[in-house]
Parts: structure tokens; C-alpha cells; sequence
């Protein structure tokens, strides 16, 4: 832990700053396996290493007098099942139940959005989400940052079957293979690009290709591999997530200036610096940490 610490300096900019990670929960693969091993679990890790309170949606945290407030599970969304179109009092019943017994998770969750200092998003334009655009406008209502991850889709598998499906000529598995990727529809993503009402929403210089994890794996012991590290295997991000946490530490990132035509310092990087007098005194001093290359 030493190694980690005098590395990423727990005394930096970063240091008490409060973070959110928002990015799909309902529609992956596996909530099982995204809650143990997703991407929120290694950047935690390494954020934790410079000080920084994490929220994360997979572990609320307690709220005084409501035990285990808006707390959500791997089942959380089997309850879905109960969903009914019907009209009349019964069909009103049962969808008032399920949107009253999801509302403190949403509640809870947009309340730790709204706490943080900046959030970071992690965002494949292959997984559907809808919270996840909640909570980034959310922050961006409040001019928080975003970090927002939008990494390269590929899908190998997909180009194995078909042509694996070639080499047997089976001509109608192949002619379902093509109407099944128009029914999803399967779209791959080989630049990385996010959607279009992202970028000015966020801001160019806060987007990025992939987390970097290759780099710190022998710091923090990754031995676990999982699929983003394939993905970053086949595709090194350019603009990678925790190179930039670890120079944001340092000094505050600027903007572009379209204007300009140049680099500025960005006043969205609100990092409080708060002192106090006595234990349950008020605040006697804040500033806001500025350290601007």
C-alpha cells in the first residue's frame, strides 16, 4: 500500500473531493459479475489511494435513520417481471408499486450526484442506460464535470460466426445472422465516438478512450482479467482515464476556448478547501483549490 500511496499522493488536489460513477447497471451482461468485478471496483481502488470519498451506486452509503437506504442488489431489477400495461385500478396498482419500491435507489443515487465534486461516466454505445443520462445531467446542470469514458465496440464474436458461417455456406444461418443485427441492432463503435448531444454537453477535453488499467495493474495487483481488458488489449486507449486522475491531482485540467482558439483555465473544477474553528462550528474559511498549470 506504501507503493500506491507515495505514487498517487494522497495530499493532492483530489484529496477529500467526492466522486460518483455512474455508467449502466440494468442492461450488461451480468449485474452479478459487473457489481464484483466492473470497472467501478479498480478505479475505487485507485481514487481511494489519493484520498477522494467514492459513491458508488453498487454500495450505497448508510443514511442516518433509513437502513440501507435505496440499497440494490443482483436481482434488483427481476421485479421488472411484474410490469403490466393493463388499464383500470389493478394495472394502476401494480405500476405505482414497482415505481414507488425503485424510487429510493434513484432518489439516493441522484442525491450522491449531487454531492460530488465530479462525476465519471462510463458509457459503451453498445448498453443501453437511462440513468446514467439522468445523473449526467444532473451534474452538468450543476456545472460539475464529467469524465466520461466511451470506449472502442467491437465485436469479435460476431465476426467469428459469420465467418465461421461463410466457410459452411450455410446461407440461411447467415441471412438470420444479418437479420439479427438489424433487429438489435448490433452496431460496433471502432473509434470510440460518443453520441453527438454528449459532446457539447461535456465538453471535448473531458473524454476518453478507456481507463488505462494496464499501466497501474502491477501497482494495485489486478491479477483478475476481465473483458474491458481485452478490449484495451485489442484497442490501447490514446486518451486514457487514470493518467489524467493522476495529473489532475496535480494541477486543474483547462478547456479549450473556441473563441480563443485556445486553452483556458476551466472554473468548473470546484475543489472545496474547507476549514473549521471548533467541531460543529461553521465553516470559517473556504476557499477553492486552484493549482493551474
Amino acid at each position: 500500500m506504501a507503493s500506491k500511496l507515495e505514487k498517487l499522493e494522497m495530499k493532492g488536489l483530489l484529496s477529500e473531493a467526492r466522486v460518483y460513477f455512474s455508467g449502466p447497471m440494468d442492461a450488461v451482461a451480468s449485474r452479478k459479475e459487473e457489481k464484483e468485478h466492473g470497472w467501478r471496483n479498480r478505479v475505487g481502488e485507485f481514487l481511494k489511494c489519493m484520498n477522494v470519498t467514492v459513491f458508488d451506486p453498487w454500495i450505497k452509503p448508510e443514511v442516518r435513520g433509513l437502513h440501507e437506504y435505496g440499497k440494490e442488489g443482483e436481482t434488483t431489477t427481476d421485479q421488472r417481471k411484474d410490469w403490466t400495461f393493463a388499464p383500470g385500478r389493478e394495472g394502476a396498482k401494480a405500476r405505482s408499486a414497482l415505481a414507488e419500491s425503485f424510487w429510493p435507489a434513484l432518489h439516493i443515487d441522484l442525491r450522491m450526484v449531487d454531492t460530488s465534486d465530479f462525476i465519471i461516466s462510463y458509457c459503451p454505445t453498445s448498453i443501453y442506460s437511462v440513468g446514467t443520462p439522468h445523473e449526467i445531467i444532473v451534474a452538468r446542470n450543476e456545472r460539475k464535470p464529467v469524465l466520461f469514458v466511451s470506449p472502442y465496440v467491437e465485436f469479435t464474436a460476431l465476426a467469428d460466426l459469420r465467418n465461421h458461417l461463410k466457410q459452411e455456406q450455410d446461407k440461411k444461418a447467415i441471412e438470420l445472422l444479418e437479420e439479427l443485427i438489424n433487429q438489435v441492432p448490433i452496431k460496433e463503435n471502432l473509434n470510440g465516438s460518443p453520441s453527438l448531444w454528449y459532446m457539447p454537453l461535456i465538453g471535448g477535453e473531458h473524454f476518453f478512450d478507456g481507463f488505462g488499467f494496464a499501466q497501474y495493474k502491477d501497482i494495485f495487483h489486478w491479477k483478475d482479467r476481465t473483458r474491458i481488458d481485452d478490449d484495451e488489449e485489442n484497442h490501447p486507449p490514446q486518451r486514457p482515464l487514470l493518467p489524467f486522475l493522476e495529473q489532475l491531482n496535480r494541477e486543474l485540467p483547462k478547456k479549450w476556448d473556441r473563441v480563443k482558439q485556445d486553452f483556458v483555465a476551466n472554473d468548473d473544477w470546484l475543489l472545496w478547501e474547507l476549514k473549521r474553528d471548533k467541531r460543529g462550528a461553521e465553516v470559517s474559511d473556504a476557499s477553492v483549490k486552484a493549482k493551474v498549470a
